[in-house]
């Protein structure tokens, strides 16, 4: 029971839509009605201004991260440490192995990308799921997402496509968590790898409409 409690408030988490109560208090409006339609800080850039999609894109990182964390401590696991001392003994009077542990967490992950992506309050349709996903794999893999974040930075730069920059950043992120695990092997490893892999095809499937823009060079450029 607990561990359903879990995912059920993950998704809940995910789900809050930061960026459309932004846009509908500052000016009144359907941010999904502006731009790609999404919820995400990008669009909300768009329609209520810089300091409001980076105001969103803070609360949708931190929201993905509660719902990780959050996780974490209802199972007994460290937050924010790839291994823990004397609460992996308290956890396991309660749970068959600390391996199960983190497949919950993982799933509990992946459950607030999907409720950021298709939010229960908007008729299931949210953002992008890219500042839900930095916000949870801050907490899981921090140093894939800031070589990730580096990636997207400089796509962005040379090409003002945000779009672009999210995939392709995103893309990278099991891809850095198999290469940090080559060199310093943790036992979460493959219910890390498995969040990271269904987390960035959420992603990417989220960004379908902008995967058919990019390739007939109709996508909006940021500015």
């Amino acid at each position: 029971m607990r561990s359903l409690l879990v995912i059920i408030l993950a998704y809940l988490l995910g789900s809050i839509p930061v960026g459309y109560l932004i846009v509908r208090a500052s000016k009144r409006a359907d941010v999904r009605e502006t731009g790609s339609g999404g919820t995400g800080a990008t669009n909300v850039s768009r329609r209520a201004g810089k300091a409001a999609g980076v105001l969103t894109l803070v609360l949708d990182a931190l929201k993905g991260a509660a719902a990780v964390v959050i996780a974490k401590l209802l199972f007994g696991l460290p937050s924010f440490a790839a291994n823990g001392g004397p609460q992996l003994h308290r956890l396991a009077d309660n749970y068959a192995t600390i391996e199960s542990a983190y497949w919950w967490v993982a799933a509990a992950a992946i459950a607030a990308i999907l409720g950021h992506i298709f939010p229960v309050w908007l008729g299931f349709r949210g953002g992008k799921g890219v500042a839900t996903g930095v916000g949870v794999f801050l907490v899981l893999a921090p140093l894939a997402v800031v070589l990730a974040g580096l990636i997207f930075f400089v796509i962005v730069l040379l090409t003002r496509y945000v779009s672009l920059g999210s995939i392709v950043a995103a893309g990278t992120i099991p891809v850095l968590v198999l290469i940090q695990n080559y060199i310093s092997p943790h036992s979460e490893f493959w219910p890390l790898m498995t969040a990271a892999i269904v987390g960035v095809a959420l992603i990417i499937l989220a960004h379908r409409e902008n995967i058919a823009r990019l390739i007939h060079r109709t996508e909006s450029k940021f500015e």
